[in-house]
């Protein structure tokens, strides 16, 4: 596995925990609407919202924050595949779309930002 793919695989266990952490329940990992992917669909307890999350993972900051990375076809492809697990999973409830933020290294520290209720469009 490439490096870049390893460091997205651990940003993603570190969401992961973080989340579970702040008391949401993992629902869903790495769900997919063909080419289209979801990488965290959790339950916000308190809320009672169902969230999907992106998660940007980063060694550093050189090229700016984790979440300018979600260019205006991300966020489209994202708006798609949410679409389409809320009409095959007939969800009711409210939804909301997340960004988890980690810049840090495998085996290191690292510094998470959850920007909650981030704008698709």
């Amino acid at each position: 596995m490439a490096t870049h793919n390893e460091l997205g695989k651990w940003g993603e266990e570190q969401a992961v925990a973080f989340l579970q952490q702040k008391g949401y329940t993992i629902v869903e990992r790495d769900w997919h609407s063909g080419h289209r992917d979801i990488d965290i669909i959790a339950f916000d307890e308190e809320n009672r919202t169902v969230v999907f999350v992106e998660v940007k993972t980063r060694k550093n900051r050189l090229y700016g924050e984790p979440e300018e990375a979600i260019d205006y076809r991300k966020r489209k492809n994202l708006a798609q595949a949410i679409n389409h697990y809320v009409k095959y999973k007939q969800l009711r409830q409210p939804i909301r779309f997340d960004v988890i933020s980690i810049i840090g290294t495998i085996g290191a520290e690292c510094e998470i930002d959850h920007i909650e209720d981030f704008p698709l469009f």
